[in-house]
């Protein structure tokens, strides 16, 4: 049975995606102040969530819903530990931790996998497709924010094995569309993506603390005063 789940999943999430664009530290980057102490700790936090998205992905290739969403080419491994060593040396892995936040967010990557693997599906278009589409107008905030190298941590935001993004989100879509699940399935997915949402803003929201200690209270006010309508809505899948 087949279900329109790639648009059920962006009508879906429009409200939890806008307030994720409305915490402070996302409002904020998105007007161009990044501290770059948040910055780095947010970089860290996202490596483990990926780490474990990435381990749990590769557990469940032959699963007939989440398998034929592992596309390798979205693999932010790597990525990130290259921006890692960027801004916290070569012996990074000895000086970064997950925060409370990104450990929540981990330990239900690993229960959904045990427990509803198809629920993944979820987390890996929040992530994912979320980065792919405005991963180039956030690399270009950061790297003017904190005075950038083209490249020097921000790989993260390059997807160097996919040439064509807007072919490759088609073609991600469509996978979306294909997956044997029936409705009620497609909307347990959809809550478990506003869930991902809900779990990345408590990240979110823990950085706030360093950012307003960055640029004061006055300024940290006047950047969130306006809530945004959703700017990145438009480019998801």
């Amino acid at each position: 049975m087949s279900v329109a789940l790639a648009s059920q999943l962006r009508e879906g999430t429009k409200k939890a995606h806008t307030m994720a664009e409305n915490t402070g530290f996302v409002s904020c980057f998105l007007k161009g102040v990044v501290d770059k102490v948040s910055y780095r700790t947010l970089v860290a936090d996202l490596y483990f969530v990926y780490s474990a998205m990435e381990e749990e992905l590769a557990g469940l290739r032959d699963h007939p819903v989440v398998g034929p969403l592992a596309f390798p080419e979205l693999n932010r491994r790597d990525t990130l530990e290259q921006d890692l060593a960027f801004y916290f040396g070569p012996d990074w892995c000895s000086s970064v931790k997950a925060t409370p936040a990104a450990q929540e967010y981990v330990a239900r990557l690993h229960q959904v996998a045990k427990e509803s693997p198809e629920l993944l599906v979820g987390h890996h278009y929040t992530r994912y497709i979320g980065d792919l589409s405005g991963g180039q107008i956030l690399k270009n905030i950061a790297q003017k924010a904190m005075n950038l190298g083209e490249h020097d941590g921000l790989r993260f935001y390059e997807f160097a094995a996919i040439p064509d993004e807007k072919a490759f989100k088609v073609n991600y879509r469509a996978t979306l569309d294909q997956l044997p699940i029936d409705q009620a399935t497609a909307d347990r997915i959809v809550a478990e993506a506003n869930q991902a949402f809900h779990l990345n803003m408590k990240m979110f929201q823990e950085l706030e603390g360093n950012l307003v200690a960055a640029i004061g209270k006055v300024l940290f006010g006047f950047l969130t005063r306006r809530q945004r309508s959703g700017s990145t809505e438009a480019v998801a899948a």
